[in-house]
């Protein structure tokens, strides 16, 4: 069984949806009570970072998301919040990967919108299991504003990579925690089977 971390601004149904879509069970939590650190859990976020990280600290989710021990999977702001602080709100996050969540930059000499909005590559490690069996250089389905950028001494965390005005981390691995900045559950079959590749790992 999955636990989907609902904070009251999250792609919840989607989420579900997909997860339903490969015949796995899920539960959707809103309170840290119901919360197992030995289960398996998809954080989605959506909107600003302070919002959502206000919103973590109210409902105890802030001090308890850290501990978990099982794999966890932290889908575009849920990403972001696993770092460090970040520059949307300067928010404080959660601090399990070192880093800073950054704004993409629309300036000479690579002009982009902002948001990025629509299909993008995304270079994978080949080893990497939450990408097993999906050919590099895929198209998932993004929405963001901001990038994840991991500490010099985090390079190993990054475990895929996408070029939009610069090349940055989309997908991330520290331990049992897994973040990916774009979105799975929107992403087809392709991303029906990262969905069902981190629902398999131990």
């Amino acid at each position: 069984m999955i636990q989907i971390i609902d904070y009251g601004a999250g792609n919840i149904k989607s989420v579900q949806n997909a997860l339903k879509k490969l015949g796995i069970e899920s539960k959707i939590i809103s309170s840290v009570e119901e919360l197992r650190t030995d289960c398996k859990t998809i954080f989605p976020g959506v909107g600003a970072a302070g919002n959502a990280m206000s919103e973590l600290e109210k409902r105890g989710f802030a001090q308890t998301i850290p501990q978990i021990q099982a794999p966890f999977l932290g889908i575009c702001l849920g990403m972001q919040l696993l770092m460090e602080s970040s520059e949307e709100n300067e928010t404080e996050c959660l601090g399990i990967i070192k880093g800073k969540v950054r704004k993409f930059q629309n300036k000479p000499p690579t002009l982009i919108k902002i948001p990025q909005i629509g299909w993008n590559k995304v270079s994978t490690k080949s080893a990497e299991p939450l990408f097993k069996d999906i050919p590099d250089q895929s198209y998932f389905y993004f929405v963001n504003s901001y990038y994840v950028s991991p500490d010099s001494d985090q390079v190993s965390t990054q475990i895929g990579e996408t070029a939009y005005g610069i090349n940055f981390a989309s997908a991330i691995n520290k331990e049992n925690f897994y973040g990916v900045q774009f979105h799975p559950e929107k992403s087809g079959e392709i991303g029906l089977k990262l969905l069902n590749n981190f629902c398999k790992l131990c």
